[in-house]
């Protein structure tokens, strides 16, 4: 549904990380991450001083920047091979044809990725899509010294995920101020693509806040305002390092534009200020702390979009620049603020919002709690309110994982059957799984998607949702699932509950 991925339903994202870290009284340890020098000055570099330079940065973050091999047998067979994994963000190579799905030899990785040390006692930035569905992750340092590595946590609408491995007095990168990078900036792009290890391209920065419609496979709450680079990426750097000359991270490459799979002009990476902001909060809270606006909205600048909600609304509203305001949450911060349905957001804090991306830049790093300043075009005059940013369950306090419910530990929530299903399928018992998150607990361990039906958790047959919170509130430790498949076969599988 193309107006609620653009318009950030109850909504938003991202936002101004140096003011976060410098003002938010609970924010990370600041000797944790190690924070980049200022910016080197790139007028009059002549072509031998870059040279140098780019010889210098290789030299720092080679060191840094790991393979990731993801490890996944879900549902009995592979979740994908390294092509399924890549091709899911890439495109296919083999146009529409369907690959067939192949078991993957036992002790063999069924994907491969990058990661970034970012701090000496162990810990790796990556992206979420690489570790997804990994039932073991192992990292291999540039030294080729290999570790089982602790997935700390991830963030599908960013897509970030955080590593652990058990190690001391490793190399990492330091953090740069991603909003003092410009267009045409020479960065380096570090990883290790078709499995070629330590390799590194350059190239410039060719946008800064692009939004490409590519998380809204995996979130229904997207943050995308990416760094466009013309550093040749290919698959495998998916969680590697952008740098500039400094040999500093810049961003995280996550994705490249291509119809082939492989590398055809352009690449996008994270920005390194959204990523630390989220990588701090996992290490922190066990999950992101991420603020909401409580409106769904459509990009005044994008054409397709505005012209669907014309017709569909039956609406005459005007390309410009601005998030118009479809619907507002009710009791959200917006609704307390005053905003309504009809305003135009043009401004949040001291940043212009002229389409998605900078909206989803505006406010998604923000934590539930934090105020922002709203600047809104209603009937044509300017006004500007107070916004008290909430979470997605109307609250305004830090959330731990100890917090979440069970149904969202899970990523799913669960329909008791009809005694007509229950005759169809010839079974005394059993929920059906729904609003099913891919990259929830359930279903990357399980393999369980919408339609499946669970008839036991832990040996004990269940019939609602509230029997599957009975079970599991509170519960720690090795959680067995009994199910039908859709095949019609009774599977069990387990996983560990955190």
């Amino acid at each position: 549904m193309p107006l609620a991925a653009a318009g950030v339903i109850s909504a938003a994202t991202a936002v101004g990380t140096v003011h976060y870290l410098k003002d938010d009284p609970a924010k990370e340890d600041p000797g944790y991450f190690h924070t980049a020098r200022q910016d080197a000055q790139f007028a009059g570099l002549n072509a031998v001083a870059l040279g140098d330079d780019f010889v210098k940065a290789s030299k720092t973050a080679v060191p840094a920047v790991v393979t990731i091999k993801n490890y996944s047998t879900v549902g009995g067979s592979s979740r994908g091979m390294e092509q399924d994994l890549f091709d899911f963000f890439f495109g296919n190579p083999f146009g529409n044809r369907q690959q067939p799905k192949r078991q993957p030899p036992k002790d063999m990785p069924t994907g491969m990725g990058s990661g970034v040390i970012i701090s000496p006692d162990g810990y790796i930035i990556s992206n979420n899509h690489v570790v997804a569905g990994a039932t073991k992750l192992e990292v291999i340092l540039n030294n080729k010294k290999s570790y089982i590595a602790t997935l700390v946590g991830t963030d599908p609408s960013t897509d970030i995920a955080l590593l652990k491995i058990e190690e001391k007095g490793l190399p990492f990168l330091n953090f740069a101020n991603s909003d003092n990078v410009e267009v045409g900036q020479w960065v380096l792009a570090v990883g290790n693509p078709l499995g070629l290890n330590s390799t590194v391209t350059a190239g410039i920065v060719s946008a800064k806040g692009r939004s490409i419609d590519l998380l809204s496979q995996q979130s229904r709450t997207p943050i995308e305002s990416f760094i466009q680079t013309d550093a040749v990426i290919n698959r495998g750097n998916s969680g590697g390092a952008l740098i500039n000359i400094n040999g500093d991270l810049v961003g995280i490459n996550s994705a490249i534009s291509s119809s082939t799979g492989y590398y055809e002009g352009y690449g996008f990476a994270v920005p390194s200020n959204l990523a630390r902001k989220v990588v701090e909060d996992i290490k922190k809270f066990g999950l992101v702390q991420r603020g909401f606006l409580g409106v769904a909205t459509i990009d005044l600048s994008n054409e397709l979009q505005l012209r669907q909600y014309n017709e569909q609304s039956k609406s005459n509203l005007k390309p410009g620049m601005g998030m118009y305001v479809t619907e507002v949450s009710n009791k959200s911060g917006a609704d307390d603020a005053g905003i309504r349905s009809g305003d135009v957001i043009t401004r949040i804090d001291n940043v212009q919002i002229t389409d998605f991306a900078a909206l989803s830049l505006a406010v998604g790093s923000k934590r539930p709690g934090d105020r922002v300043s709203v600047t809104y075009l209603r009937n044509g005059k300017p006004y500007t309110t107070t916004v008290t940013l909430k979470d997605m369950q109307g609250g305004t306090k830090f959330r731990s994982t100890a917090d979440l419910t069970v149904t969202e530990k899970l990523g799913a929530e669960f329909e008791s059957l009809s005694d007509r299903d229950k005759v169809y399928f010839g079974l005394k018992n059993g929920v059906a799984a729904s609003k099913v998150d891919p990259n929830g607990l359930l279903a990357t361990r399980t393999g369980i998607s919408a339609g499946y039906i669970i008839t036991e958790v832990n040996g004990v047959a269940v019939n609602s949702q509230k029997d599957i919170e009975k079970i599991l509130n509170n519960f720690r430790g090795n959680v067995s699932i009994k199910y039908l498949d859709d095949n019609g076969r009774i599977t069990s599988r387990g996983f560990t509950m955190p």
